[in-house]
């Protein structure tokens, strides 16, 4: 009689996990947080737009949820959204059958939900608002060392890479696989798919313009002109046509923030890596 294949047990168990009713609800409350902060930060942007004050970013929109009845339950709510996730990219990554650089990307995002989780952690344990964009100083640091002018661009250039790859994503419709559009009430599913290609190009031309302003503080040697997203939108909000171009971006957050929601609520549990 031969010795149990622990291997393969584990390996099954692990799949067992990944497929389960509960993982799927982490992955589903991961999603619906996704969708809280980006619709608190596309209102902190309309503000900007508006000629209003607040920081128009993630830090931003976890101080405005602090700030509200029960801000802080609803922020832990936040961490445990975001670690499912994590789980369900990481368990996908680890036993899922998609192909090898789908798996690549599930734990690209476990990796990337983990430090959104851990951000919300460190604001919460912080106890105040933070104020102030962060990325400039953080840029001015690196670039004061050997090769950080030559590392600010290219993750500048990664950053635009990836902007280029989720527009190209919408626009071919991809994100139509994330969900079970039979199931979207009112024949409906054609408009959450529309939805979801403004919700990813409004997220896409957020990222470029962050690396853009990366690209080009590398290139000019300046640090201060390397900005995060708040200082990048008030930036654009002064340039001419800015406003204009700032209200797509808010149209945009505010779509993939709605967009979220209607994949937390449809999501296609099998087409994880999609």
């Amino acid at each position: 009689m031969g010795a149990p294949d622990t291997g393969r047990s584990s390996g099954r168990t692990a799949e067992d996990v990944s497929d389960s009713d509960a993982v799927d609800g982490l992955a589903r409350v991961g999603l619906a947080s996704r969708g809280l902060v980006w619709l608190v930060v596309g209102l902190l942007a309309l503000s900007v737009l508006l000629g209003g004050g607040g920081r128009a970013d993630q830090q931003g929109a976890l101080g405005a949820i602090a700030d509200k009845p029960f801000g802080e339950v609803l922020l832990v709510v936040l961490v445990v959204g975001y670690l499912g996730y994590a789980l369900w990219q990481a368990l996908t990554a680890a036993v899922g059958d998609a192909e090898p650089n789908k798996r690549l990307a599930c734990a690209g995002k476990a990796l990337l939900h983990l430090a959104l989780a851990g951000s919300v952690v460190r604001f919460l344990a912080s106890g105040q608002h933070e104020k102030g964009d962060p990325a400039p100083s953080a840029t001015a640091r690196l670039m004061q060392h050997t090769g950080g002018r030559e590392l600010v661009g290219l993750i500048g250039l990664v950053v635009l890479g990836a902007a280029a790859y989720l527009a190209r994503r919408a626009v071919q419709g991809k994100h139509a696989k994330k969900i079970e559009t039979w199931k979207v009430p009112d024949g409906r599913s054609r408009a959450a798919v529309r939805l979801g290609t403004v919700g990813f190009l409004g997220r896409a031309f957020v990222l470029g313009l962050v690396g853009g302003f990366l690209v080009v503080a590398a290139a000019h040697e300046d640090p201060k002109e390397a900005k995060g997203l708040d200082a990048a939108l008030h930036a654009l909000a002064r340039e001419p046509f800015g406003k204009l171009l700032l209200a797509v971006a808010v149209a945009g957050m505010l779509a993939y923030a709605l967009w979220s929601f209607v994949e937390a609520a449809f999501h296609r549990h099998e087409d994880s890596a999609a």
